[in-house]
């Protein structure tokens, strides 16, 4: 039995996260697919509080939400390093993780689930906020390196390029660039960086299977508002 398991859903970025970080960490994992709409008792034992996925269960014990996990993963298994040991710079990178899960990764439902006014703000926000993120972390990250951790994917490139599948799957079905190669640079080169590793081939799922997830939510939600 492994010590080791991962309570997820094969379409959730905040899944894939934990799943990136254990792969580049080596480490080996159960993983339990769960259904959203039907999850198991196994899983709400494990997060009686607020019910969602990801859980880590290690030795039995279960620690919820990614970025916790992904602070857990860290102390636990330390190589790779994902965090410089600087613990101003490493609370830098945590800042601009919480950023991008409250300010970019947060406004993409919208997008693609609605029409009109409601759609045009989300994609708005979702732009402007990855736009001041580009132009703070500019400031802040080594210059020409491939990933905001230097040469070797970290924290932050776990947290954003988890997305990655998602962001090109929603630029499809609404038809809008939302990470610009002119507007975002950094973000679009770290982005497609990402894409090129093994783990990331090998972890995420393909960019038309959340293409056709998307579209599903989609449909569903849109029948349900004009009912």
């Amino acid at each position: 039995m492994a010590d080791v398991k991962l309570y997820g859903l094969w379409a959730s970025p905040y899944c894939q996260r934990i799943q990136l970080a254990l792969n580049l960490k080596g480490v080996s994992y159960e993983w339990v697919e769960e259904d959203a709409q039907n999850k198991s008792e196994k899983l709400l034992q494990y997060n009686p509080i607020y019910k969602k996925l990801p859980v880590l269960v290690h030795n039995g014990k279960p620690l919820p939400e990614s970025l916790i996990i992904l602070d857990y993963i860290e102390e636990t298994w330390k190589n790779p390093p994902f965090l410089p040991e600087d613990p101003y710079e490493r609370s830098r990178i945590r800042f601009w993780a919480n950023f991008f899960d409250q300010k970019v990764v947060t406004p993409t439902r919208p997008i693609y689930v609605c029409r009109g006014e409601e759609q045009e703000k989300a994609i708005a926000e979702f732009v402007e906020n990855v736009t001041t993120m580009e132009k703070e972390i500019a400031k802040e990250f080594p210059a020409g390196k491939l990933f905001f951790n230097g040469e070797r994917p970290g924290y932050l490139d776990v947290v954003v390029g988890s997305a990655s599948r998602w962001v090109k799957a929603i630029e499809r079905v609404v038809g809008v660039k939302l990470v610009d190669e002119e507007r975002t640079p950094l973000v679009h080169s770290w982005l497609a960086a990402f894409a090129e590793l093994s783990v990331a081939k090998d972890t995420l799922p393909e960019i038309e299977r959340t293409f056709v997830r998307a579209m599903e939510i989609r449909e569903r939600v849109l029948a349900s508002t004009t009912d």
